[in-house]
Formats: C-alpha cells, structure tokens, sequence
C-alpha cells in the first residue's frame, strides 16, 4: 500500500510540474523545429499520465477488493469466534451440571453404604435371634428376602441413574462407555 501511496504522489508531483511547464509556454511560440518536439514531449508525457492514471485507477480497484476480502475474513473470524465461545459457555454448563449430578449421586451412595451397615447389623441380630430359639424363622426370612429386594431395588434404580449420567457425559468425553459388563453383573445380582 505504500507503493501505492509513493506513486500516486509521484504522478501529482509529475502533472503539477508538466501543467505549470505548460502555463508558461507562450501560446505563439514553438514555431519550427523546437515547437514540434516540445508538442511531441508533451504528448508522451501526457501519454505516460494516461498510462499512469490507468495503472492508479487499477491499483486502486484491487486495494478495494483486497479490503473487501480482508473484511470478509474478519466478520468469518468473529462469527467462528462468538459461535465457538457459544459452545463452549453451553459445554461449561452441561459439565456443571453433570458435576452437580455427581455429587448428589455422591451423597446417595453413602446414605446407601449407612443403610447397608444398618441393615446388615440387623440381619445379624436377627440370625443370633433366631438361634436362640427367639424368633420364629419364616418371619425372619420373609423379612429378609424384603430387604434384600429393597436393595435390589435401590441398586437398580442408582444404575439407571449412572446410566443416564454416563450417556451424558459420553458426548462431552468423545468416547463410550463398556456397558454391557456392568449390564451383565447388574443382571446377575
């Protein structure tokens, strides 16, 4: 662009010195021999101009495209920019909300672990009970195939729960999940 710049200022410094050449000239003279080259001089000169012109006219027209390009590639770059920070704001939210999941997971398998502890203390009990001769033995057992249903029951539903939290953390992490060996232990407890 500075080229530009250095020959546009060069022709204007070219054309103020021919028209100044020319006004004063005086009209009637260059008669002869002398008045032919100087008209011939001019006209090369003038001929050099129009060259000049041209070639400033053209110069211009591709710093105007190369502008208009250089603006097109940086509205392309704000909109990848802003649609990328959109993404990525979106994906934070998702990891935010997934880690929140996780922690109420957390907290629910421990209250789970504490129900286990309790309930396994009571079975316990229950046996030295009914060793003792204290209790009868079909309620005892009725009693505890409820409670290991229960925590069938409680196991299946925290799968469901892993299951939906893993499948959406699946995309996020670009891979998936061996399910079938923990669908194939769930089955079997």
């Amino acid at each position: 662009m500075s080229e530009i710049a250095e020959l546009e200022r060069r022709i204007t410094a070219a054309l103020e010195r021919i028209g100044r050449g020319l006004d004063s000239l005086p009209a009637g003279t260059g008669a002869g021999a002398e008045g032919s080259a100087d008209r011939q001089i001019t006209e090369e000169a003038s001929e050099q101009l129009r060259a000049r012109d041209a070639e400033i006219v053209d110069l211009r027209g591709q710093l105007a495209a190369e502008r208009a390009a250089g603006a097109q590639l940086s509205e392309r770059i704000k909109a990848v920019k802003e649609k990328q920070e959109t993404g990525i704001a979106a994906l934070e939210r998702k990891v935010a909300d997934m880690t929140r999941q996780l922690d109420v997971q957390g907290l629910e398998l421990q209250r789970m672990k504490k129900t286990n502890v309790h309930l396994r203390e009571t079975i316990r009990i229950l046996r030295e009970a009914m060793q003792e001769g204290l209790a009868e033995p079909h309620l005892i057992n009725k009693s505890m195939l409820a409670e290991l249903e229960a925590l069938r029951a409680s196991r299946a539903a925290e799968m469901a729960e892993m299951d939906e939290i893993l499948s959406g953390l699946e995309p996020l992490l670009g891979r998936t999940a061996p399910r079938e060996a923990a669908t194939g232990e769930n089955g079997n407890a």
